[in-house]
């Protein structure tokens, strides 16, 4: 993969929207979401602001970094080891083409969990934000590089009105600020360079003190130990999302305990 895996990624969002329309109307996808309760209190930012760090663990059953990472993917078993390992929120990929995800996945667990659920896609379309509320998200993530402005400020304001959160994932100065300016209320920054995948956890750090204190902040990619959290949380990170470490741990429970410093 190239530095264009975003572009090619929402170029595949956009096919699929397109797909989508065609047997749900962007119409009737908006009404059946308004119509759900939208009254919700946003649990997801509830959970996130927890005392002490904030684990959002994730359901993904490849990538493009790492290809296939599970090749048997009981990906309600797993959802139903995060809930009892503790998790603040589960996040579950639903691109099909690279992260061979679907959003059955999301519906199923949603319905099946008790804690708040993500939307983890490539969302280049409202449609897809009033398709994650009826699939049962609490939450969708906005890749802040793949939206202007106007559009950014439109989605989180989508998703406020569904009672979802718009979890906004930033890798500059730029985006963090743009982010900021649209209203943004959870702020996550990717640690990985999509143009080589190499991570560096002091990408999160540094930008850091960029993002208000009452914005609740999220560090992605790179964690995989005890002493990764330890550094973040001295960086005063609010929560942290763990995909790959926790779906290669084949004791889901204790590589959580271990990563809170509890085992």
């Amino acid at each position: 993969m190239t530095e264009n895996i975003l572009r090619i990624l929402a170029d595949s969002a956009r096919i699929r929207v397109q797909n989508s329309k065609k047997v749900v109307s962007f119409n009737e996808m908006a009404n059946a979401a308004t119509k759900m309760d939208c009254d919700t209190g946003f649990p997801f930012e509830k959970a996130l602001k927890r005392e002490g760090m904030a684990f959002i663990c994730e359901c993904k059953k490849a990538s493009p970094s790492k290809g296939v990472i599970a090749e048997e993917f009981p990906y309600l078993d797993i959802a139903k080891e995060y809930e009892a390992a503790g998790a603040a929120a589960i996040s579950v990929l639903t691109e099909p083409t690279q992260f061979l995800g679907e959003g059955r996945f999301l519906k199923d667990i949603s319905e099946n969990v008790s804690v708040p659920c993500l939307r983890k896609d490539f969302i280049v379309d409202e449609y897809m934000i009033y398709e994650a509320k009826t699939l049962g998200a609490s939450a969708v993530l906005l890749i802040c590089s793949l939206l202007n402005q106007e559009d950014l400020r439109r989605y989180i304001n989508i998703c406020h009105r569904l009672g979802m959160t718009a979890f906004c994932e930033t890798r500059t100065a730029s985006e963090i600020d743009a982010a900021v300016r649209a209203g943004a209320r959870v702020i996550g920054v990717n640690n990985r360079d999509l143009r080589d995948f190499s991570v560096n956890l002091n990408t999160c750090i540094m930008l850091r003190k960029l993002v208000p204190d009452d914005i609740i902040f999220v560090a992605e990619s790179g964690i995989s130990a005890r002493e990764d959290i330890e550094r973040l949380e001295k960086a005063g990170v609010d929560a942290v999302l763990i995909g790959e470490t926790l779906m290669r741990a084949p004791d889901k429970r204790k590589m959580l305990d271990e990563l809170r410093g509890r085992a």
